[in-house]
């Protein structure tokens, strides 16, 4: 639980910027929406997968050349 103490002398504004930066850098916002609805294993492991494939695709696209992919030949 992300917490944070108001300082003498400090502004709302910035406890609340300190908190917002408090709870980015914990990840309780990607906690929150990863169990906000349940995913059966199958299902998890095909979204899991997915990303993975998006991150081959824009790391090939980064790169620059293409690597064939043996598959789709």
């Amino acid at each position: 639980m992300a917490e944070i103490r108001l300082q003498e002398g400090e502004s709302l504004e910035n406890a609340l910027r300190r908190f917002k930066r408090k709870v980015q850098s914990e990840d309780i916002i990607k906690e929150v929406k990863r169990h906000s609805y349940y995913l059966k294993p199958g299902e998890k492991r095909r979204v899991k997968q997915a990303l993975a494939r998006k991150r081959a695709r824009k790391k090939v696209r980064k790169e620059g050349s293409p690597a064939k992919d043996p598959r789709r030949e």
